[in-house]
């Protein structure tokens, strides 16, 4: 008897990992330029909490058994990147204001939550086609 779920069930662990990277490193890219920072100054300072924390949720959730699952899978990651994002960058000095942690919030939960949710809205559509 196999553990493992159908192929069909599942997606590939990479373009799911490489999906919430972007989702995060768009968050810092365009965060950097809206403010008129460096970016090369800042990318490294801005990227990491969130970025960490994003693997963080990737581990706790073992994502890799079906990540592109929206629940409970997208949700967790997606709350543990913000809270423990916002965590590490009020831990390590750099600050937190209410509109900004209104920001994350709002841009990943659009970013992380809505590629899995077009994923499982093109799953139940071919699953009806089948």
């Amino acid at each position: 008897m196999s553990t493992t779920a159908p192929a069909s069930r599942t997606a590939p662990v990479w373009p799911a990992a490489v999906a919430d990277a972007v989702a995060v490193l768009a968050f810092t890219v365009i965060g950097i330029a809206s403010h008129d920072g460096s970016l090369v100054a800042a990318f490294g300072r801005v990227v990491w909490p969130f970025a960490l924390a994003a693997a963080i949720g990737w581990a706790v959730t073992r994502a890799w058994q079906d990540p592109a699952r929206v629940w409970p899978t997208g949700v967790l990651i997606w709350l543990v990147t913000v809270v423990g994002g916002l965590a590490l960058r009020g831990a390590s000095g750099q600050g937190l204001a209410w509109s900004f942690a209104l920001v994350t919030t709002i841009f990943l939960a659009i970013t992380m939550l809505g590629w899995r949710a077009l994923t499982a809205a093109l799953r139940r559509s071919q699953a009806r086609a089948d």
